[in-house]
């Protein structure tokens, strides 16, 4: 799926406005998976499967999963990133998880839900 053709869908998905909104949002949830994932499943499998202007995203991460203290730390890291409110946040990082799942797969997207505790079910409720 090329760039262009992943943050529309997630415009469509998230029911957003314009292609700058879904564009913060997609780059907002995805680098913060970045910053979460590590090994097997990690950043680096699953940015050999995104379009470059998303891989680098998560390639250029530094790892600090364990400064994520929760969800809603997670959640409120991405809506700062995106500059919206918690709410819209998880609908966005939601959506683009649902996107994510459709290019990576479902094997590799459950090796990346594996990574988190299972308070974070509720991001993967759309990309199952």
């Amino acid at each position: 799926m090329q760039y262009e053709e992943f943050v529309e869908r997630v415009r469509q998905r998230a029911e957003l406005a314009s292609h700058a909104e879904a564009e913060r949002a997609t780059r907002a949830t995805v680098a913060m998976l970045g910053k979460y994932l590590t090994g097997g499943g990690g950043r680096l499998d699953i940015a050999s499967q995104l379009p470059n202007e998303l891989a680098e995203h998560l390639r250029f991460q530094s790892p600090m999963g364990d400064t994520i203290s929760s969800y809603d730390d997670f959640l409120q890291r991405v809506g700062e990133s995106e500059g919206v409110r918690y709410e819209e946040a998880e609908a966005h990082a939601r959506a683009v998880m649902g996107i994510l799942r459709e290019v990576i797969g479902d094997g590799d997207m459950e090796k990346v839900h594996r990574q988190f505790p299972d308070e974070f079910a509720p991001l993967f409720i759309d990309a199952e």
